[in-house]
């Protein structure tokens, strides 16, 4: 039976497809001795290196749900002093599904199957992420409105989709996503001059962050791997897609938004039910 090189790679738990195709152009694969390139596959028993190293694909499905703290830097890169793998020294090579900003805590979730990562993280799957989030002044009806209902990120060249916000503070508020445009919340949030002082993230898909100590990490249940199964099935497993088009604003001036010269109204987050079958909005 024969596999692409990058799945291969995926499946092996060395790195996510889109991040083996990179490597593979590096020149870093070989496949029975001879470089790899984009396209090969890979038949049983031949031997495949990866700089150097041998290849070898992990039968466990490793899956494991960490709380990060502030400082952590997503990446697998050992170039990086503060990246999560030396931060974890988990004793199986498994990687971040997904990043969260290095100022960001709370809720990751770390892998060895590339599948998982893709289906979860690509935007046009519409998983939802769930953030609380600290900002440095009082959170006003007009800034939740704002939020909620599309931002335009001229620096990305987006508009970010609508989601669910919701105030849980005099200067905190829950956001639900289904994007993960880069410092999604952080750039939503400067754009109505507000400042990002706390951000957590607390949910992904079905599974919660809960009680979970900073630093600490834990086994996603089998209870939560198998709704999470049913919430992927139908997904799709290539590598995120470019960056979404811009969408046509109809926002007021931003002093306008700030100061709710325009209706406000309710905002309200339903929690999932039972079933699961909430559709929303990192």
């Amino acid at each position: 039976m024969e596999v692409r090189i990058n799945k291969f790679l995926s499946e092996a738990g060395v790195c996510s497809r889109r991040e083996a195709d990179r490597q593979i152009e590096a020149g870093n694969v070989t496949i029975g001795g001879k470089t790899a390139r984009m396209g090969d596959h890979v038949s049983d028993g031949q031997e495949v290196c990866f700089c150097g190293r041998p290849v070898q694909k992990e039968k466990e499905m490793i899956l494991i749900a960490l709380n990060k703290p502030a400082g952590i830097v997503c990446t697998a890169e050992k170039r990086e002093k503060n990246n999560v793998i030396d931060f974890l020294h988990y004793p199986k090579r498994i990687y971040p599904v997904g990043r969260l900003d290095k100022e960001s805590e709370g809720l990751l979730l770390l892998t060895n199957n590339g599948e998982i990562v893709n289906k979860i993280m690509r935007s046009g799957n519409m998983h939802e992420k769930e953030y609380l989030v600290t900002v440095n002044r009082p959170v006003t009806d007009a800034f939740l409105h704002g939020m909620a209902n599309g931002v335009p990120l001229v620096e990305l060249g987006t508009t970010t989709r609508k989601c669910r916000v919701e105030r849980t503070g005099k200067k905190q508020f829950r956001i639900i996503l289904t994007q993960g445009l880069n410092r999604q919340i952080r750039r939503m949030c400067e754009y109505f001059g507000y400042r990002v002082q706390k951000l957590v993230r607390v949910r992904i898909m079905n599974i919660e962050l809960g009680d979970l100590e900073s630093g600490k990490y834990r086994d996603v249940t089998p209870e939560e791997f198998k709704k999470l199964k049913q919430l992927i099935a139908h997904s799709s497993n290539q590598p995120v897609r470019p960056m979404e088009k811009p969408q046509k604003s109809k926002r007021k001036p931003r002093n306008s938004a700030i100061h709710g010269t325009y209706t406000v109204v309710n905002h309200h987050i339903d929690r999932e039910n039972k079933n699961g079958n909430r559709k929303a909005t990192d």
